[in-house]
Order: C-alpha cells, then sequence, then structure tokens
C-alpha cells in the first residue's frame, strides 16, 4: 500500500498565531485593535510582492499600521517564540504513530519554520515555504512542490489547516480532501471534514484514508 501523507499549515493550524500576533501588536500599538487589519494588509502585500520573504511581508505590515522603523521588526522577531495549540504535538505524534507522513507548507521563511518545528518537537517528512519558492498560498505553488519532492499519491493525500482563504480554497481546486481545523466557530460549507482542534485529528485521517 502506498505512503499516506498528511500535510499542514503551520500558523494557526499548529501554531497559536493569533495569540503571537496579537502579543506583538499589543507592545507596539498599545492594544490589539488593529488586528483584523493587519491580516487585510498581510494578504494584499503578498499579492503585490509574492517574492518578497516573510519576514519583510509581516515588518511591512505592521509598518503600515503605524509603527515607527524601529518597532516594525517586533512582530516577525517574536515569531520563533510562538507556541503550539496545546494538543498538537500529541496529536501529530499519534499519526506518526499511525504510518501516516507529514509535511508543513506554509508561508513562511526557513528560519521561522525551523523554529516553530522546534517547538512542535516532533519531526515531518518534508516542509515547504514561500522564503523557498517565492509564492504565497493560496496559490496552488505549495503542493505542486510538495509532490514534485515526494511523489505522493494524491488519492492518500489529505491536507489539514485553519484558513478557508489559505488552505480550503486551494485544497478544493486541487481535488484534495480537506479538514478543517475550526478554532474560531466559523461557517463553510468547503471541507471534507471539520474538527475544533486536532484531538480527533488521527481517527479522521484514517477514516479518510485508509491504512
Amino acid at each position: 500500500m502506498t505512503t499516506r501523507w498528511a500535510t499542514f499549515d503551520c500558523y494557526g493550524t499548529l501554531i497559536d498565531w493569533d495569540a503571537g500576533i496579537r502579543g506583538a501588536l499589543t507592545r507596539v500599538c498599545g492594544d490589539d485593535s488593529s488586528f483584523e487589519r493587519y491580516h487585510e494588509l498581510e494578504r494584499e502585500i503578498q499579492r503585490e510582492r509574492p517574492a518578497l520573504a516573510y519576514r519583510e511581508v509581516m515588518t511591512e505590515a505592521i509598518r503600515r499600521l503605524g509603527a515607527s522603523d524601529a518597532d516594525a521588526p517586533a512582530l516577525a522577531d517574536s515569531l520563533p517564540e510562538w507556541e503550539p495549540f496545546p494538543e498538537v504535538p500529541a496529536s501529530l505524534g499519534e499519526l506518526r504513530e499511525r504510518g501516516w507522513k507529514l509535511a508543513i507548507l506554509s508561508n513562511s521563511d526557513p528560519p521561522q519554520i525551523e523554529a516553530s518545528k522546534a517547538k512542535l518537537g516532533v519531526p515531518f517528512d518534508e516542509t515547504v515555504v514561500a522564503g523557498e519558492i517565492r509564492s504565497y498560498k493560496p496559490a496552488h505553488r505549495h503542493w505542486e512542490e510538495f509532490w514534485s519532492r515526494t511523489g505522493a499519491d494524491h488519492a492518500r493525500h489529505v491536507h489539514v489547516g485553519a484558513s478557508l482563504f489559505h488552505d480550503a480554497e486551494p485544497a478544493r481546486e486541487l481535488g484534495l480532501p480537506f479538514v478543517w481545523i475550526n478554532r474560531l466557530g466559523e461557517s463553510s460549507e468547503v471541507p471534507t471534514r471539520e474538527l475544533h482542534d486536532l484531538s480527533r485529528l488521527p481517527e479522521t485521517l484514517d477514516e479518510l484514508v485508509s491504512a
């Protein structure tokens, strides 16, 4: 039987990026009231300049929110310290025990993702980041690069993410089963499966692709 692959978005799915961003905005701007606007600016900058390193995307976005040049790098500087959601390391470890290969497809840079993988404490079999391929999700390049590197069978590949924009829509366009980690209680009919966190992810993935 061919290998089963689970690919993951990282920030918002495995790592608590909302808490990380809110904390940095509070330190730099005095509160986190510009949180939603930050997300809008990040997407705008990624569309405008897809070859820009994610660290620079973050820095430019917070600069556009009014941060000084001295304070603008604070958000990117804080990312390596962002923590995993509590249930994530155990669920990822169980997936490996069940024979799943794990990969991260992230809109980040290599140093950032390596710091976050160290926080997760679970080995990943492949990692594709925007800083390497000069492309940001929801463009399809992350998945294309993953398939090129691994030769993964599309029929035995499930994508897991928290973002409808960055992950659910491209997974649908590519014909991939998608498990939505809906931590915010949003509404959508796009996902194949919906979970509130990763606690039941091993059982859910086994239901979607048998061993």
